[in-house]
């Protein structure tokens, strides 16, 4: 039988892709990438860039671009026989990449091509592609006695598998969680949220409403709906997804994941050399201690601290004035949205019949167009996944240089949250430029009874950012795999061109087109326009202090995991919230256990990663702000310092080339609404 995943195509041929074909094909892959790499090994006297890191750069292609829709229908089409299959492959992928990573023979190879004199010769991303390898074998446990890589790869493997577990113990969790309620009980929600609840009701073949843990029904009942005791009960289930507490169910607790998980991280980097898994995070990273990180996030928060308690004060009056005197985690969403409303008279729901998915999309395009002189054009004739997945081209001069997927809705068996990942990377190949493909998902609301997809300014600034990491991958101009488009960039750098492209979602000139009423088409009114921009840092220091709590957390626990005095993994989230939360959540509170960022994606030891980007993100707009939103210029240098350089040069030396000097907090400080 014919393996779709074992042939070359231009795109993932989605509709011919089974499961069975996963195992087998990566299994296939990684024999002969073993064994190719060994006869070029043996083979050469002399090691050249064009002789052994090209021919395994385009063997690490194939297999990446073989894995590469294995992996995107694991998180958007999830099923047993995919999660099975996938998670055999990832063991088998997690021992390759440890095999080659203390792979001696290609290690003093590659250090052969380095300590040459063609070395000099080589461009900027071929060479630094080259000592991004060096340094990963190191981190690898090259030079690791045999015993200890050994164990090296046997953390390594233990590692992918509690990640996998983690993510699926969550999309689990969230799945089995429904209830079926009243018209009455949901007193309060608009109409929009309704809808997707009536419509939820009728999928599982129940009447009236079902409410469920996914973000577009989680967050209307929690923002909008005036029973209490229903918030109560559905922040209760949502803030214990995955966790210990009596009532969720124990068959898909993390609790023992993630602490299974921090010992072998520290164990890790230990092996390695480094005190912490913090220490061994920051290797690869733009930030060059935990106490550079530490003291970035403590002055952010002792800049945020005073303000965001003057904001928790006023939510805590207010609601006292509407008759509740004792503010729980559950009442917080639902009182800000009063006082919101009470102050600038304006809510999410006011925008959302100005902002239909397609109009939102046409506007994002025509940013960019504006911006970087490239235009979006939809295919639509390609092999899809889903129904509600579209295909599009960017073209320059008329010629495409990338294509995208964008997954818009939210549905069963589909991961949470909004990420950007890699289908294909731009490369030289036998055939020419292989063109960057991106992966672009959300999990907004869906079209309902014909109803268009109407989206909150919050989920516009999902779609701005999400959109912000694919145009990295997609507009780089590097044809070197390891240093093309995200690859190679240091993870606290990556988020910065995707904050970055938030900024037009609050520029007046950029709503002009970007919004327009779903039935009219006339575009955001004057007042409502000028009530958002007003409404724009509401809460925004509280909202800092949040994302610092996440972070703080995060760092402090890879830092000090195992440590005598550090406490467990409660007792330090704890310490956290004593020092910088400004409400602290009730004790079953288990956040921790659906921290997916960090126990299921790249972010161990780097959601700082976040606010340091933003940094970047504040001071780099700064510059369209005295030059113009819309500078051409700008815009230009912007994509030749940043977007296409991908990660073939220091981010800080790219940013000093755009801005002419060192980022400054100041401008993240003054787009929050904090006083420096």
């Amino acid at each position: 039988m014919a393996n779709p995943l074992l042939e070359q195509h231009l795109l993932p041929p989605f509709s011919r892709i089974a499961p069975e074909h996963a195992e087998p094909a990566i299994t296939q892959l990684i024999s002969r990438n073993k064994a190719e790499l060994q006869r070029l090994l043996d083979e050469q006297q002399h090691y050249t860039w064009d002789n052994l890191l090209a021919p395994l750069e385009a063997m690490e292609d194939e297999l990446a671009n073989a894995w590469s829709p294995v992996s995107h229908l694991n998180a958007v089409c999830n099923s047993d026989a995919l999660r099975t299959a996938y998670n055999r492959c990832l063991a088998e992928l997690s021992d390759y990449n440890t095999w080659l990573g203390q792979h001696q023979q290609l290690h003093d190879a590659y250090q052969s091509i380095r300590s040459s004199a063609a070395f000099d010769h080589l461009d900027a991303a071929r060479r630094k592609a080259i000592d991004n390898a060096l340094r990963d074998f190191r981190l690898a446990g090259v030079a690791l006695p045999p015993a200890q890589k050994t164990r090296y790869a046997a953390l390594r493997k233990r590692g992918s598998e509690l990640s996998s577990t983690f993510a699926e113990h969550v999309l689990d969790a969230t799945n089995a969680w429904k209830k079926a309620v009243t018209l009455d009980q949901l007193r309060g929600l608009p109409e929009s949220a309704l809808a997707s609840a009536r419509h939820a009701a009728q999928l599982a073949g129940e009447t009236g409403y079902l409410i469920t843990l996914e973000l577009p029904s989680y967050l209307p009942v929690m923002t909008y709906c005036e029973d209490r005791s229903l918030r109560e009960e559905v922040y209760t289930a949502y803030a214990t997804r995955a966790s210990d507490v009596p009532g969720s169910n124990s068959d898909w607790d993390n609790t023992a994941i993630i602490e299974e998980t921090l010992d072998l991280r520290r164990e890790l980097a230990q092996l390695l050399g480094f005190a912490s898994y913090a220490q061994l995070s920051l290797a690869t990273k733009m930030a060059d201690s935990p106490d550079r990180v530490l003291g970035f996030l403590e002055q952010l928060g002792r800049h945020s601290l005073p303000q965001a308690r003057r904001e928790r004060d006023e939510l805590r009056d207010f609601a006292r004035e509407a008759g509740l005197e004792d503010l729980q985690a559950w009442d917080v969403a639902f009182y800000s949205e009063k006082l919101k409303q009470q102050r600038y008279a304006v809510s999410q729901e006011d925008i959302r019949p100005y902002l239909p998915a397609s109009r939102a999309l046409e506007g994002l395009f025509e940013v960019v167009n504006r911006l970087y002189g490239i235009s979006v054009h939809e295919v639509t004739d390609f092999d899809s996944y889903h129904p509600d997945v579209q295909l599009f081209e960017l073209r320059e001069d008329g010629a495409a240089i990338a294509r995208f997927y964008l997954d818009l809705y939210a549905r069963a068996d589909k991961r949470g949250g909004a990420w950007m990942d890699t289908c294909r990377t731009r490369r030289d190949s036998a055939h020419g430029i292989q063109l960057p493909v991106a992966y672009l998902v959300c999990n907004f609301t869906a079209p309902i009874d014909g109803k268009p997809s109407l989206l909150t300014h919050t989920e516009l600034t999902t779609l701005f950012h999400e959109f912000g990491h694919g145009l990295h991958h997609m507009l780089t101009q590097q044809t070197v795999a390891p240093v093309s488009g995200i690859n190679g960039v240091p993870w606290d750098a990556v988020e910065l061109p995707s904050q970055f492209l938030e900024n037009w979602c609050w520029e007046p000139d950029a709503l002009a087109f970007i919004t327009g009423h779903h039935e009219t088409g006339e575009a955001l009114p004057q007042a409502l326009l000028d009530k958002l921009l007003a409404a724009r840092n509401f809460q925004s220091a509280m909202t800092m202090m949040r994302q610092l709590e996440f972070a703080l957390f995060d760092f402090r626990l890879h830092l000090n995991w195992g440590n005598p005095d550090a406490g467990s993994v409660q007792q330090i989230l704890d310490d956290v919230r004593a020092e910088f939360a400004v409400l602290q959540p009730p004790p079953f509170n288990r956040f921790q256990n659906s921290f997916t960022h960090v126990f299921a994606g790249g972010y161990a030891a780097g959601y700082y990663s976040y606010k340091w980007a933003e940094v970047l993100s504040a001071d780099a707009y700064s510059r369209f702000e005295e030059e113009g939103v819309f500078n051409s210029v700008a815009g230009a240098a912007f994509r030749h310092c940043v977007l296409e350089r991908g990660g073939a040069q220091d981010p800080m030396e790219l940013f000093v080339m755009f801005r002419g000097r060192e980022p400054d907090t100041a401008a993240l400080l003054r787009h929050s609404g904090i006083a420096a």
